[in-house]
C-alpha cells in the first residue's frame, strides 16, 4: 500500500504498476500472473506511461493491462488483501506455502479476505467485483510453491492495522478484529 506515502510526497497521480509476476530465484524466468480465472493475466499499469510499461512487459513475455485510476485502485487493493490475508494465515501455520493456505486453510483465509474487503470498502467507498475470494485463491494456486511470512508490515498488513488504530482512537469497533487477533497471536503487534 503505497498510497499514503505517495500522498505525503505529492505524488497522488504518479504512474504505477501492479506486478502480478514473481521470480523464485535469480536466473529463473518469472512466473506470470495468469490464473485459471484470469488467463489474460493480472498485472496492470496506470498513468501516463502505462502503455509503454505494458509494451515492455509484453516484449518480455509477460502480461500487462492498462487501467484507468479507479480500476487500478480496486485491483491494487484486491492484491493488498491477497498478500495480507495469505501471508498472515500462512504465518499461523509454519511452513505453509501459498498453495497450502489455499488448499488446507481455505476457510481461515476466506474469513480474513471477507473481513479485509469489508474494511477496505468502508474506508475507500469502493465496490469490488464479485468472486474476489475465488480470484485470490486462483492466484495463490498460480504461485503455490511460494513461502508465506508476514513481512513488509508497514506496506501490507500495516495498512489494515492503521484502520484498526483509527477506529479505536475514534471510539468505534475494530473493523478488522480477526486480523488484529491473529497479528497479536503471532506477536507482530
Amino acid at each position: 500500500m503505497l498510497e499514503p506515502w505517495l500522498e505525503s510526497k505529492g505524488l497522488v497521480d504518479a504512474d504505477q504498476v501492479l506486478a502480478y509476476f514473481a521470480v523464485s530465484k535469480l536466473g529463473e524466468p518469472p512466473t506470470d500472473g495468469k490464473t485459471d480465472m484470469n488467463p489474460e493475466g493480472l498485472t496492470a499499469a496506470f498513468g501516463k506511461w502505462a502503455s509503454a510499461v505494458a509494451t515492455r512487459l509484453h516484449s518480455g513475455g509477460l502480461s500487462c493491462k492498462v487501467l484507468d485510476k479507479e480500476s487500478f485502485q480496486k485491483q491494487m487493493l484486491e492484491k493488498l488483501i491477497w498478500i495480507s490475508a495469505f501471508m498472515l494465515v500462512g504465518a499461523r501455520h509454519p511452513g505453509a506455502t501459498m498453495g497450502a493456505v489455499e488448499k488446507e486453510y481455505r476457510s481461515e483465509v476466506g474469513r480474513l479476505i471477507q473481513e479485509l474487503a469489508a474494511a477496505t470498502t468502508a474506508e475507500n467507498k469502493l465496490v469490488f467485483e464479485p468472486a474476489m475470494e475465488d480470484r485470490l485463491c486462483a492466484y495463490s494456486r498460480a504461485v503455490a510453491h511460494f513461502p508465506t511470512a508476514v513481512k513488509e508490515f508497514k506496506w501490507r498488513n500495516g495498512w489494515f492495522y492503521s484502520l484498526t488504530q483509527k477506529a479505536i482512537a475514534e471510539g468505534r469497533p475494530d473493523p478488522c478484529p480477526l486480523h488484529t487477533t491473529w497479528l497479536k497471536e503471532l506477536k507482530i503487534i
